[in-house]
């Protein structure tokens, strides 16, 4: 299979972008919504936000545990199973009859569209290497960026025929056509003779180590820290701009839409600059803008300025996740070789833990107040800049200049 070419390579890149696309169309795609379920269910915004926050739970201990499971049972099964769970959790969600039900659903959902995410780039894996394999992978990339533009806007459409609701229900027609794509064009990639054993202490004491190396655990939380803000944001930003500035569900998805543009020009830059400048200095301008776009931001809200003065530093600060997400990646990854699927299930799950603290506390003060997002968003950046520099700092003038390219996604 690593020889197709032609529209059998464009249709293979096509499902296994849109197994990609699932994480940001399951975080993103009912944002416009949270005002009306706060109203529908007569609940908090804190507790709709919950059901963000257990949705990125799922997603990042997903991809902890099925991507060991391909590995062992192949990948058409387990991504077929999570995919049927998939879409019978997304119909849960729409006629949840409480909030409660509604957030272990979400869980749920998280949890199987994860499958989606690990599954597809260990496919390309088990199809591509090489230049073949940075290429094809690089479509990936591309294709989940547009990810956090396209999903809020087309749950903006779907709202302008139905309610919120509506939105899960598309959610689990996209499980079907999944599900019935993978059973018909999608064929066994990893043969039984390639499968890995079950080994659970291997796994254990791989993580152990990795918790051990001071400069990838730097590394990681500082990536993290950074990605937690951004989910703050998330969490946030449907009540600011709709419930605060009153802006039209339409319209708020063409604003979250625009933030998905900083993700793609702040990852080419990396991609394009790398040659001339280092992933230190390329991770510190990103350190630095992301702490003065949460400055900036913080201050805009507690002034209650205009609307463009809160969206100019939500864009930089998107614009510097990019950068840091990229680099520090990269720089994470350099001396995990021997157990570089270990290292990357960590760092895939490191920022939806932290995320899913910080999307709850978004809403403590009300659905009306903007504060709490702006306070975490600079925290977040401000703890990250601080762990770079007091846990990874020995390492700034040691890291060798490599080409990146610079592709970055939001399971989310």
């Amino acid at each position: 299979m690593n020889t197709l070419t032609g529209a059998k390579r464009l249709q293979l890149a096509l499902l296994l972008g849109s197994l990609g696309l699932l994480g940001p169309f399951t975080i993103d795609t009912y944002l416009p919504s949270f005002p009306t379920i706060v109203n529908d269910y007569d609940t908090t915004a804190s507790l709709v936000q919950v059901s963000l926050t257990t949705c990125l739970l799922g997603l990042g201990l997903g991809q902890l545990i099925i991507g060991p499971m391909s590995d062992v049972q192949g990948r058409r099964k387990p991504l077929r199973t999570f995919l049927f769970l998939y879409l019978i959790a997304s119909i849960i969600c729409a006629f949840a009859p409480n909030i409660y039900i509604f957030i272990a659903a979400r869980f749920i959902q998280g949890f199987a569209a994860a499958g989606g995410l690990v599954i597809s780039r260990a496919i390309v894996r088990d199809l591509y290497s090489g230049r073949e394999l940075t290429k094809f992978f690089s479509i990936l990339m591309l294709v989940g960026n547009l990810g956090p533009i396209v999903a809020p806007i087309a749950g903006a459409i779907i709202l302008a025929f139905t309610d919120w609701s509506g939105v899960f229900l598309v959610l689990s027609c996209i499980g079907i056509v999944l599900v019935l794509m993978v059973s018909w064009k999608l064929d066994e990639t990893l043969p039984e003779e390639k499968r890995v054993p079950s080994d659970f202490s291997q796994i254990v004491k791989n993580f152990g180590s990795l918790f051990r190396d001071r400069e990838f655990t730097g590394y990681a939380f500082t990536q993290g820290l950074i990605v937690a803000g951004i989910f703050a944001y998330v969490s946030g930003i449907p009540f600011v701009y709709q419930n605060i500035y009153g802006v039209s569900p339409q319209v708020f998805s063409l604003l979250f839409g625009v933030n998905g543009v900083a993700l793609i020009i702040g990852s080419q830059l990396v991609g394009r600059l790398a040659d001339f400048i280092s992933e230190t200095t390329f991770l510190k301008i990103g350190l630095f803008t992301a702490n003065i776009a949460g400055a900036v931001l913080l201050a805009a809200l507690l002034l209650k300025a205009p609307l463009i003065a809160v969206a100019i530093p939500i864009f930089l600060f998107i614009g510097s996740l990019a950068i840091i997400s990229s680099t520090s990646f990269t720089l994470a990854m350099e001396k995990q070789g021997h157990i570089a699927g270990s290292a990357s299930a960590l760092l895939g799950l490191l920022p939806f833990v932290l995320g899913s603290l910080t999307s709850p506390l978004v809403g403590i003060a009300g659905e009306y107040s903007a504060i709490p997002m702006g306070v975490i968003m600079l925290a977040t950046s401000f703890i990250a800049l601080l762990i770079y520099f007091g846990v990874v700092r020995k390492s700034f003038n040691v890291q060798p200049r490599r080409k990146l390219k610079g592709n970055f996604q939001i399971k989310g």
